[in-house]
């Protein structure tokens, strides 16, 4: 049985690994509520080692949102389970589409034309939302892409694709390029993320701030998300990457 398992290790690292994860640090895009990350040299190898402090919200560069995040009474980072956050990937590309209009709101019709090429979404899949907004990282201006009155614009998911994708093709989680899961034109128009709180209230996690979705088939891969635990958390930097098939 173990020899099995390294063979299954050795086949897997044939294949190709895609990061889907952003370098960030202090001058990153961030959650325009959050202080900028701060990373402070402690001790240097003249002091015989190199140690760093790194001090930042759990919501910052590419990161997991555990329920809590959002809903009370929820799991935690902690207590979300490793098999959890090894998923089949299926990745709906939308980049032409929020090119050409940045404020782009998938839907359930976006969703039946993608399952009529691809076929249908498989249950506990992960569901990634390709746009290409993580393309204008670490541009600050173009990420929030504002407007002359400070609006945001910038694509996501509609509540009801989502709504599908859980209720419909029992899918296990999210993940996106955006700062949130909802279009930026839908949360001014609710004056909430309503797509953000119904994911995380189906007991689940998303990953945000996503990348090189544009190097994962649309059907087939594996994604892996590596994260630390700390102790009650609702969210923190997550290493996410892909295994192609």
């Amino acid at each position: 049985m173990a020899n099995d398992l390294i063979q299954a290790l050795k086949w897997l690292k044939e294949k190709e690994w895609v990061d889907l994860t952003h370098t960030f640090g202090p001058e990153s895009p961030h959650f325009s509520a959050f202080e900028p990350a701060d990373f402070t040299t402690l001790f240097t190898h003249d002091d015989g080692f190199f140690a760093q402090r790194f001090t930042f919200p759990g919501q910052y560069g590419t990161h997991i949102d555990a329920p809590i995040h959002f809903v009370r009474n929820t799991r935690f980072l902690d207590q979300i389970e490793l098999k959890e956050l090894v998923l089949p990937l299926v990745v709906i590309d939308k980049s032409k589409e929020a090119s050409e209009n940045n404020d782009y709101s998938l839907s359930v019709e976006d969703i039946v034309q993608f399952e009529a090429e691809h076929g249908q979404i498989e249950e506990g899949s992960f569901v990634a939302l390709r746009t290409d907004w993580s393309k204008r990282w670490p541009d600050w201006d173009a990420f929030n892409n504002k407007d002359a009155d400070g609006h945001n614009h910038a694509p996501g998911w509609s509540l009801a694709a989502l709504k599908f994708l859980f209720e419909e093709r029992k899918i296990k989680a999210v993940g996106h390029e955006t700062f949130d899961t909802d279009a930026s034109i839908d949360y001014q128009k609710n004056g909430a993320l309503l797509g953000e709180y119904y994911v995380l209230e189906q007991d689940t996690y998303q990953i945000e701030l996503l990348t090189n979705l544009d190097k994962v088939p649309a059907k087939g891969a594996v994604i892996v998300n590596i994260v630390p635990k700390p102790e009650k958390a609702s969210g923190f930097p997550v290493r996410s990457f892909a295994i192609l098939p």
